[in-house]
């Protein structure tokens, strides 16, 4: 994730959701230790790392239940990025049909900032954490056919420059058009004060009522903030892959937490993780999906 530090936050109310779990909170939890293992090398895109969470990835797309665009999960592209090269990086997207013509885009970035020297960034939180919740929602979308179609994308290149969320844009699998909202996950797992926040509304306000109906959980609620231009590096609106949706007028929600001392460390591993808060926070987001699944109607979200 690209984001810096904190900010103020409004509590939001009128929560109305079930409180049931309804993900596999072990699943979630194995997915993002094996991506964040010293195996994969901190998954920075373009490296042997990179190939060995894609491969990953593509065996739990299959293993969830997500059907391809053609005949393949990946998107292929090139980075050229300040002094980053690389040949081909690439995105995983699949989806889930639903009997609306609108689409609803659900991405997370898998790729990290690699090596250095010999420490290994590996990245548990920043963003192995947004891809298990990925899958989580998709497996259970799976399981529960949508209203919309579903596009799930796991992304490349974010730590370049947000450059798997263009890449995908550049050449969407479905017309920008049908495109009613983006839900992005970067950073879900390492807090201790149970608080996941939901930026973008100060931009589409249209979304407030739907976040409104995501009740708390025990162990994790949701908040406002951080969306705001007089809030300088506390304003994450460009710091993640939303900010590619949200340049092209595609509303967007982001899901993640405030910094901590493990971002862009070697610290951020597995063991960082808080086993109680992120599987709840996962679920808040699966809610929120459930929500504007369900009530979002094919009318702009723009003000």
């Amino acid at each position: 994730m690209m984001k810096k530090t904190f900010a103020f936050a409004f509590i939001l109310a009128m929560p109305l959701l079930g409180t049931a779990q309804q993900l596999d909170s072990k699943q979630l939890l194995q997915d993002v230790q094996t991506l964040s293992a010293d195996s994969m090398q901190g998954r920075r895109s373009g490296t042997a790392g990179s190939a060995m969470a894609q491969e990953y990835l593509l065996k739990r797309f299959k293993q969830v239940g997500l059907k391809p665009f053609g005949d393949s999960f990946e998107q292929h592209f090139k980075i050229d990025y300040e002094r980053a090269q690389v040949p081909q990086a690439t995105n995983l997207v699949g989806y889930i049909p639903g009997k609306s013509d609108k689409v609803i885009v659900v991405t997370a970035h898998y790729d990290h900032v690699g090596q250095r020297e010999s420490e290994i960034f590996n990245g548990a939180d920043d963003n192995a954490s947004g891809v298990g919740a990925l899958l989580a929602a998709a497996s259970y979308f799976a399981k529960h056919p949508p209203r919309h179609t579903l596009v799930f994308a796991a992304l490349d290149g974010e730590e370049l420059g947000l450059q798997g969320a263009n890449a995908f844009l550049e050449n969407p699998p479905v017309p920008l058009d049908r495109i009613l909202l983006n839900v992005n996950m970067d950073m879900l797992s390492i807090n201790n004060k149970g608080e996941l926040y939901a930026s973008g509304t100060h931009h589409y306000p249209k979304l407030i009522p739907h976040v409104q109906q995501v009740k708390p959980l025990p162990q994790a609620k949701l908040l406002l903030g951080h969306d705001r231009p007089e809030q300088g590096h506390n304003d994450w609106t460009n710091q993640s892959d939303h900010f590619m949706f949200h340049k092209r007028g595609i509303p967007y929600i982001y899901f993640g937490v405030e910094d901590h001392p493990h971002y862009h460390k070697t610290t951020d591993d597995f063991d960082q993780v808080n086993q109680a808060f992120y599987p709840d926070a996962a679920q808040l987001v699966l809610n929120f999906l459930k929500q504007v699944d369900t009530n979002l109607k094919g009318k702009s979200l723009e003000n």
